[in-house]
């Protein structure tokens, strides 16, 4: 094993935890406030936001949208830039953390336009810090470094990566999920469960610490996820946002084969079709399985032994039936297991045309899912 771990997140975790902005954010920082559609206003989070502020100059921008738009940061980045702001708090769920980093990132390069540049992997020389308050948990976005982004303009959806933008500070307070939707949460679960199997289900290697604490991670979810739905416990709360943390915090994945094209599928997928991002992945995800199952037998059979508690000794049939309990998990949360249930008026033809834009027509852990793979697995996900 070779691989280099750093995340210098400082994650304070717990009910009550937004007061602690009062210690992470400096005295009299020019601060600027992103958030989504405005609820963060009617369940009181906006209030203790801004009384662990009060010692800063606060701007605000809202109107991000649940799939951050490259389009509408452009605005963002003139706030910011015409208030000279020096630090970014983003507040909710994935995609306005993500915005948050993109903005960091944008905000220095002085560019209204820099979308080729950052899609290029050019990153400024300065990064504005950010904050976040996790209020949705689902992509671990609050402690890592990527942040995923549409333009509507060129009609592309796009993961970035910028390890100076990962957030300085984190707060996680479960009972800011109160005021959640079922199909908020419904998503949250499956997101960060596809994480982990992404990160997990690949080439065998020497890896028994993280093979472990992934199977942790998906059992934990597993469990506690149709419980939150069921109960809104504080237990299932707390466990769910912590478990969604550390699916991608990149931990689990340092230094092991990882693959990623149920999520470049499912992207494309949003982008063109507006489908929430999590239900690209149920769909999606089975089919994968089913098309790489002979690759992906020996870590299939593990993942139905450890996590879904299969005793079947067959690696092949124990391999089927762990696909077969991911799509029963996935209709326990809510969420569809076949491209015919979105009901679109849907073109495979579309899909890898956005990936072959996105330049990700060479995918998987082999580098072996090509464009022809990808129409056969949506075709198995029909």
């Amino acid at each position: 094993m070779k691989f280099r771990v750093y995340n210098p997140t400082d994650i304070r975790f717990g009910t009550g935890q937004i007061q602690s902005l009062r210690d992470l954010v400096p005295l009299k920082s020019r601060v600027l406030l992103l958030y989504g559609g405005g609820s963060i206003k009617q369940n009181g989070i906006y209030d203790q936001v801004m009384a662990g502020l009060a010692e800063s100059t606060v701007f605000e921008f809202g109107g991000v949208e649940q799939n951050p738009v490259y389009e509408t940061l452009q605005k963002a980045a003139h706030v910011a830039r015409e208030n000279d702001v020096d630090l970014i708090l983003g507040v909710g769920g994935g995609s306005v953390i993500d915005a948050a980093k993109f903005l960091a990132t944008m905000v220095p390069t002085g560019s209204e336009d820099p979308w080729a540049d950052l899609a290029g992997g050019k990153l400024p020389a300065r990064t504005l810090p950010v904050g976040a308050i996790l209020t949705l948990p689902a992509t671990g976005s609050e402690s890592n470094a990527v942040s995923v982004i549409s333009s509507r303009e060129r009609k592309l959806k796009l993961p970035f990566k910028n390890e100076a933008a990962r957030p300085v500070f984190a707060i996680l307070d479960p009972s800011t999920m109160q005021s959640l939707s079922r199909r908020q949460l419904e998503n949250g679960v499956v997101d960060a469960f596809t994480h982990v199997l992404e990160q997990y289900l690949t080439a065998p290697v020497n890896a028994p610490i993280h093979y472990g604490y992934g199977e942790t991670l998906l059992q934990v979810l597993s469990e506690w996820g149709p419980k939150l739905i069921e109960t809104g416990s504080d237990e299932a709360r707390e466990n769910v946002m912590w478990a969604a943390n550390q699916a991608l915090n990149g931990l689990i994945g340092a230094g092991v084969p990882q693959d990623w094209s149920t999520h470049m599928i499912g992207h494309a997928i949003t982008a063109l079709y507006n489908v929430d991002h999590a239900r690209t992945l149920s769909v999606i995800m089975p089919s994968l399985m089913r098309y790489k199952a002979a690759q992906k037998q020996a870590m299939l059979a593990r993942y139905g032994r450890k996590v879904w508690s299969i005793s079947e000794p067959d690696d092949a049939i124990a391999a089927e039936m762990a696909i077969e309990r991911t799509e029963r998990f996935f209709k326990t949360m809510g969420c569809p297991i076949r491209i015919s249930e979105l009901g679109l008026d849907f073109s495979e033809a579309g899909i890898v045309e956005h990936l072959e834009r996105a330049g990700q027509t060479v995918l998987g852990e082999n580098r072996d899912i090509d464009a022809s793979s990808v129409k056969q697995i949506l075709s198995l996900a029909a």
